[in-house]
């Protein structure tokens, strides 16, 4: 098989083992758990934790001691072995440190696979900045197509969304190991020290102010980069609860409608080259900012009906929003850092944004949604009033009892109903952004510099 189909091959399923439960969980969690809030920003802060210290740890093996390939193989038939025994978990601390053991198998595979491509490419001649673009958007569609299936197979509330993505990942375990080998290079010195070969030696950036302000606002942003992967499809599907929308399509295709996102990551990618031509790398990463703003706020004010065109172009910026940021950033460590300290430069920027990023995001807004904009409801009327007070009762009925409540005969529940104020939970990502975008206009001080220059041509051809 020709060397870079088979790249394709695994770039496709290293993000299809991922897009098969990432989008969807949520209505896993809230809706056949029935599990609570807070817990589930926890549940997403596992990818940050483990995004902290694995993909180093695994780096140092695959460079020192285990080909590449090997280590990537097993890591993912690991993951595999843990999304097969998530269905059986029945507590909602049991089922975050289950969690946590499948991303600390997981989330060292994504830079293993580009080490892998990279190795696979030079060893046979390749350019690397010409051919390893177009697998890569393979990933991508990878994405896409776990949630379509997902979705369509009737999956998406299910445990059955683990076992597509275990099933997927147990393949692509066995795949792996008929690539091409990677041996290790053994790079790291004996003599280097720990916070050398750990990459900590990055830290010492923050000594200049400039660096400093960069990684403390790529952390705050990359608190918004999870929060619509965590609760954007739980939203579109929660408008089951309002009859005007229950048989709607984006309730019944919610995951499709979210992959617009993934499509328009892909499409956006191409525009980068002309963006950073025109307006320079701090004003791609304030669009970036501003594009987050618009991706809660349409959120917020669409519905599935006359606002559907809202949620659409809510997706449509995502591309914007998450290239954008995450493109010009590197561009900026790039351009603004030594050769000695580039690649730990480089490692700490998706520290701060995958890592620490993610565990401020997902726990903070797990707590404030809990805490704040969750209502309780103890009777049928109650939640007509709140739903829709001109509601067909046989609706709201089935609804109540869809959620394993039991309705006694004067109206009240058996067990407290709770449901979400999407709008000002949206409303409040939407302020959070802003307030962010703001203060990086007028904090982060940058003047574009011969070096971005260079790069962007680079970028451009």
């Amino acid at each position: 098989m020709n060397i870079k189909l088979r790249l394709t091959v695994m770039s496709f399923m290293q993000f299809f083992v991922w897009g098969a439960w990432l989008i969807t969980i949520a209505n896993y969690w809230f809706g056949t758990k029935q599990w609570d809030g807070t817990q589930f920003g926890a549940i997403f802060a596992t990818m940050g934790f483990a995004s902290l210290f694995m993909p180093t740890l695994t780096g140092i093996i695959a460079d020192k001691w285990i080909n590449a390939e090997r280590l990537y193989a097993l890591m993912h038939i690991l993951y595999a072995g843990v999304l097969f025994y998530i269905p059986q978990v029945e507590t909602p601390n049991a089922f975050f440190w289950t969690m946590l053991l499948a991303m600390c198998f997981y989330m060292p595979t994504i830079s293993l696979s580009n080490s892998i491509s990279y190795t696979t490419l030079k060893s046979t001649n390749l350019d690397v900045i010409k051919d390893f673009p177009p697998i890569r958007v393979w990933g991508t569609v990878g994405f896409i197509a776990a949630m379509w299936v997902t979705n369509l197979t009737g999956s998406k509330a299910s445990a059955y969304q683990f076992y597509i993505a275990g099933t997927g990942a147990l393949a692509l375990g066995l795949y792996a190991f008929t690539l091409p080998a990677c041996k290790p290079t053994k790079l790291i010195s004996e003599k280097a020290s720990i916070v050398d070969t750990l990459g900590l030696s990055a830290f010492k950036l923050f000594a200049t102010y400039k660096m400093a302000l960069f990684f403390i606002f790529s952390m705050f942003l990359g608190g918004a980069l999870q929060l619509t992967n965590a609760y954007g499809d739980v939203f579109l599907d929660e408008f089951k609860h309002f009859p005007k929308y229950a048989d709607s399509f984006v309730v019944k295709y919610s995951t499709i409608i979210m992959s617009i996102s993934q499509v328009s990551e892909t499409l956006f990618i191409l525009a980068i080259p002309f963006f950073l031509k025109r307006f320079g790398i701090k004003k791609v990463m304030i669009i970036a900012m501003l594009a987050w703003v618009f991706r809660f706020g349409l959120f917020a004010y669409g519905d599935p009906a006359g606002n559907l065109w809202m949620i659409v172009l809510s997706c449509v910026v995502y591309g914007m929003a998450f290239d954008f940021f995450n493109i010009s950033g590197s561009l900026f460590v790039e351009t603004s850092t030594t050769p000695k300290t580039r690649s730990s430069a480089q490692g700490l920027f998706m520290m701060m944004t995958n890592g620490f990023g993610a565990v401020f995001g997902s726990l903070i807004s797990g707590w404030m949604i809990d805490k704040y904009f969750t209502s309780s409801f103890n009777n049928i009327s109650a939640v007509a009033s709140h739903v829709d007070s001109t509601a067909d009762n046989g609706h709201l009925l089935s609804f109540v009892k869809s959620q394993g409540i039991n309705i006694l005969s004067d109206g009240s529940f058996d067990k407290v109903l709770f449901m979400k104020d999407w709008q000002h939970i949206w409303l409040s990502f939407t302020i959070y952004a802003l307030i962010i975008t703001v203060l990086f206009a007028v904090m982060f001080k940058h003047k574009h510099t011969r070096a971005e220059e260079e790069a962007i041509k680079k970028i451009s051809h």
